[in-house]
């Protein structure tokens, strides 16, 4: 199996099982067995196509008699797959575009013609490459919707809360991929140590720009092959997430929960600053979840987090007011991750609308932990105010004795005075992810 048979396979389970692209295509890379470069080039037609279906089905569509959505699903990943090589990839030829398209049509797909029909459309795309059809521009929600490929729904949602030049730029690094970072396990090792260690591995560093403690990592290939890796001199965490624990802030000999872990990252971060003495409990609705918690904290040799199954909706009495700090980074829609799930932006929005009462409840609960004069931080990896300010807003008012809390976080992000902020992939280069920092009166 190839790159463009690996792509085309994940593609295709994607869209038939509504699966999550990144462990779809984890998956896929694994039984393939593919070597770096193959693989890295899987990576990007899965998330190239992705990044550009809608822009992608535009063209296709004017250089097609027959409807897309009247074709096999596999027909219609494998004209994605060709035109997006020839559209954005310099390096590789249009022929071998349209002949591996052609010969993943006539490998998996069902109908005996397709074949013919895959090249027929992907020969006239390629002879009209400098002559496209033009998007339409007399929308300009349908239009960014086109171009940078998000639902229409999704680009009036950010038109309205930041303008149309913001939009572009946000959709448009939207579209790019997120650097890894890597934090520095600092109760074993320092930032410039860990360089050292990884740079003799192979992979390539570089300090992060403004984050303390941070590397940015490239030719990493599989990260759990690295031997820094298996001793616990790092784990990975986009910088927002790091940012929502400094908000916490965690002091050594402190008892912090952290309500809705898992993978953990946040639990690793609040254990490591606070140097290893207190007490973190991590939780998690799901076991296997809770597993993965416990064994990310046992890499690291962090002794002093213990994770547990627990539901964030029900309350427990014998942790009212016993917690120092305490964090929700509550279940959302995820969209501001779509840098590295580009297929999220896609998703029925009409189950989203609920989200917002389960946050309340959530926070609800979680707020009778927090002891007199500590700390309650709610976080979220999406930019949509509804689930944002709204449900920060409202807590507020439901719950007197909280007061939103002024706090200092690195610049590019610097004070943030009411307490509460939203990071944009455009603006500061992380996740999409909003920050409240709520003090509890003693």
């Amino acid at each position: 199996m190839d790159a463009r048979e690996t792509a085309l396979l994940t593609l295709n389970e994607c869209q038939r099982q509504g699966g999550w692209s990144d462990a779809i295509l984890k998956k896929r890379l694994a039984s393939a067995g593919l070597d770096s470069r193959d693989g890295a080039l899987a990576t990007q037609l899965c998330f190239g196509v992705l990044q550009n279906r809608l822009l992608l089905d535009f063209y296709l569509s004017d250089f097609s008699n027959i409807p897309l959505k009247r074709m096999e699903g596999k027909v219609v990943e494998a004209l994605r797959l060709g035109a997006y090589q020839m559209l954005f990839l310099d390096k590789i030829p249009h022929s071998a575009a349209v002949n591996g398209s052609v010969e993943l049509t006539r490998k998996h797909c069902k109908n005996p013609r397709a074949a013919g029909m895959v090249n027929g459309i992907l020969r006239n795309l390629e002879r009209n490459l400098d002559q496209l059809p033009t998007i339409p521009q007399n929308d300009p929600a349908s239009y960014l919707s086109t171009l940078y490929s998000h639902p229409e729904w999704l680009v009036r949602e950010f038109l309205t809360a930041l303008g149309s030049e913001e939009t572009a730029k946000l959709l448009a690094a939207n579209n790019g991929r997120a650097p890894i970072t890597a934090m520095a396990n600092t109760t074993k090792t320092t930032a410039a140590e860990l360089a050292a260690v990884l740079e003799r591995e192979g992979v390539q560093t570089r300090p992060h720009p403004w984050l303390a403690e941070c590397l940015i990592l490239s030719r990493t290939g599989n990260l759990e092959r690295l031997s820094a890796f298996r001793e616990g001199l790092f784990y990975i965490q986009d910088p927002a997430s790091r940012l929502a624990v400094l908000a916490l802030d965690s002091k050594p000999g402190m008892k912090v929960l952290d309500c809705c872990a898992a993978p953990g990252g946040k639990s690793f971060a609040s254990a490591i600053q606070m140097e290893g003495r207190g007490e973190v409990i991590s939780c998690d609705l799901h076991p296997h979840k809770k597993k993965l918690i416990q064994a990310g904290a046992d890499r690291l040799g962090l002794t002093n987090i213990t994770a547990i199954t627990a539901d964030g909706k029900v309350f427990r009495p014998q942790w009212e007011n016993a917690f120092d700090r305490v964090l929700v980074d509550a279940p959302c829609s995820g969209l501001g991750v779509i840098r590295k799930k580009p297929d999220i932006r896609y998703k029925d929005p009409a189950p989203l609308t609920g989200l917002p009462e389960v946050q309340r409840a959530v926070l609800d609960v979680a707020a009778r932990y927090v002891k007199p004069g500590g700390v309650l931080v709610y976080s979220t990896c999406t930019l949509l105010r509804r689930e944002n300010e709204g449900v920060a807003e409202t807590f507020l008012r439901d719950h007197p004795p909280y007061k939103g809390e002024a706090f200092t976080l690195p610049d590019p992000v610097g004070t943030v005075p009411r307490g509460m902020v939203t990071l944009w992939p455009h603006r500061q280069g992380t996740d999409g992810f909003f920050i409240c920092k709520l003090r509890k009166e003693e």
